[in-house]
């Protein structure tokens, strides 16, 4: 097989030529390399820039250029933007929002501070994280932690509007960045861990009025799945597809919420996200009426929706029955690859089960899945025969499965843990050369399930699991890798201490950026891996590095401040091996090496 660079460059080519499929604005302000005007980068999800002042020769020499302190502790997820001269950063709850003067030293040009009940902090599940906020049509867009959907004036931090997306007291929360397709701001909602059924919804970009709602689990009409023109893996998905896979009404408290990233093809008209997983961890309270596994559809999966409608065109679900939270929540990245020499219009996911997955965005068809740690246990490989009945499902191992043994018995050594081989700390796709770079978790667990009971607005979780480093190389906890999508290899690895948390960058200047959980911010060469810089920030790094120009000049920077998962127990004092939904033993060696912070660190050339 071989792979040839085509990718973002040319999705966004064929998106300006299709202002109609998409927001005009957005388009303008992704376009202008100089800016970073969404949290992705781009529609296509790819987080990667043209720019190239800063090269492999080079950034060796990076200094920092300036600090800023965003008042706020726990974790640091997401990254900043900068439209135009100004720089919007976003904190963890209670989600301030700071614009900054680029052309006047930073200074502070208007915060907005939202006023949130505090109570809503103890339902969100893994840290008071916020991954960012977006921009379009001189407005900032806020999702906050109590699930308020805010539109501010960029220009001055008023509020233009606020609409209410769900129920903390439900357990539903905020945590994800807004999407801004045509004149509709999409959010998702946050809080399968206590029973919440998963939706996406659209609001008016100018008023925030609700335009459409769609679940993940139930009846069609509520899905908005057509029975006979929503596919998957090429077949229609049939009347009832949720309903027949679940146990009566377990559905209205499954799960399957939609926390993580969105991505969008104008030339298709479709944008995609995944699901989470099913409520609760312990799979036997899921089982059928007759006591074996059923597939509990559409949690962990892929979804594609028109953003007009909400309908969706097609879902693939890579979890069936889900076994171990191996939520289906990270990025979809859209590139155009060559495959046996056709080239495709893939969408590249890497899922926390440990599969990587290349499908064809505009129809689902899988075309590659391979597992990107050697660790993975579970399951052998991915069945991709068209002509099996088992297409496109994980060809399973019964010694690591947390349900054939029944509840209350303990599996032990199951690889990647719950947190997954990559959380959504995001990939990035370089179309210097055609590779996707990749931050991931080497770490395995143990899983108990013990029957738990739903009540609205408490944990429903149900297992106590336990994190420990891959047996095969325990002295490091994660991997910095660069992955053929067309092959599904992995073309090279470089180990890091803990997980690697933090989302990457590349850029024309043929370098790799990351951050690791103990504070590092490094660059690598995008060829073979090779570290060219490194230095240590005020906190460990879960942030996503961004660049950008001003005044003619290049500059990367990060947000550093330890939590999120990984980083719970620092974030929230916590010291039971087991809180923090297993998180906390795992990296209880982070103490030594960083503490809490809440900065934003910016890079130049001298």
């Amino acid at each position: 097989m071989k792979l040839r660079v085509s990718g973002a460059a040319l999705l966004m080519l064929s998106a300006m030529a299709l202002p109609a499929s998409a927001n005009d604005d957005v388009l303008k302000q992704t376009s202008d390399s100089n800016q970073w005007a969404k949290p992705e980068g781009n529609y296509a999800a790819t987080r990667y820039s043209p720019l190239n002042q800063i090269t492999t020769e080079n950034v060796g020499q990076l200094k920092v250029a300036w600090t800023f302190s965003t008042g706020v502790l726990r974790g640091h997820e997401g990254s900043p933007l900068v439209v135009g001269n100004v720089m919007y950063l976003t904190t963890p709850f209670p989600n301030n929002v700071i614009a900054l003067d680029l052309n006047d030293e930073q200074k502070i040009l208007w915060q907005y501070s939202p006023k949130q009940d505090p109570s809503v902090v103890p339902v969100m599940c893994c840290d008071t994280v916020n991954l960012g906020v977006s921009y379009a049509e001189g407005k900032i867009f806020l999702y906050q932690a109590d699930t308020a959907v805010v539109a501010i004036d960029a220009k001055t931090g008023k509020e233009l509007w606020k609409s209410v997306n769900g129920d903390p007291k439900k357990g539903e929360t905020g945590t994800a960045a807004p999407i801004i397709i045509k004149d509709k701001v999409i959010v998702g909602i946050s809080g399968a861990e206590f029973g919440v059924r998963g939706h996406v919804t659209a609001y008016d970009i100018n008023t925030g009025k609700r335009v459409w709602r769609a679940y993940n689990l139930g009846p069609d009409n509520e899905m908005l799945f057509d029975p006979e023109k929503t596919t998957s893996l090429g077949k229609p998905v049939g009347k009832d597809s949720s309903l027949k896979t679940w146990n009566g009404d377990q559905w209205k408290i499954g799960g399957g919420t939609v926390w993580g990233w969105f991505s969008y093809d104008p030339e298709a008209d479709l944008f995609y996200y995944g699901s989470a997983n099913p409520s609760t961890w312990n799979p036997a309270q899921r089982a059928g009426p007759d006591g074996k596994p059923i597939d509990q559809k559409w949690t962990m999966a892929i979804i594609a929706r028109n953003p007009d409608t909400g309908v969706a065109k097609w879902a693939y679900q890579m979890t069936p029955f889900d076994e171990w939270d191996y939520d289906g929540v990270n990025e979809n990245i859209l590139a155009d690859i060559d495959i046996d020499g056709k080239k495709v219009p893939a969408l590249v996911h890497f899922d926390r089960n440990g599969f990587a997955y290349t499908l064809n965005r505009k129809d689902g068809e899988l075309l590659v899945a391979q597992h990107f740690d050697p660790a993975v246990n579970w399951a052998t490989g991915v069945d991709l025969d068209k002509s099996s009945p088992n297409y496109g499902r994980p060809i399973r191992v019964k010694k690591y499965s947390t349900f054939a043994n029944g509840p209350d018995f303990n599996t032990k050594g199951v690889c990647p843990a719950a947190l997954g081989t990559k959380d959504r700390q995001p990939a990035s796709y370089s179309e210097l050369t055609g590779l996707f770079y990749v931050p991931t978790n080497h770490v395995c667990m143990d899983y108990e399930p013990f029957k738990v009971s739903y009540t609205a607005g408490q944990p429903y979780v149900g297992a106590t699991l336990s994190m420990f480093a891959g047996p095969d190389k325990p002295e490091h906890m994660g991997n910095f890798i660069a992955w053929d999508a067309a092959k599904g290899k992995i073309i090279w690895s470089k180990p890091e201490q803990f997980s690697v948390w933090s989302g990457a960058l590349t850029t024309a200047g043929g370098i790799a950026f990351y951050g690791t959980l103990e504070g590092y911010f490094k660059a690598v060469d995008q060829k073979d891996g090779k570290e060219l810089f490194k230095f240590k920030t005020p906190s460990g790094i879960i942030g996503n590095a961004m660049t950008y120009i001003h005044e003619g000049k290049q500059y990367v920077a990060v947000y550093s401040g330890v939590g999120g998962w990984a980083g719970i127990g620092l974030a929230a004092g916590l010291t039971n091996p087991n809180d923090g939904l297993g998180a906390v033993g795992g990296y209880a060696g982070l103490k030594q090496y960083t503490n809490l912070g809440g900065s934003l660190t910016v890079f130049s050339l001298p």
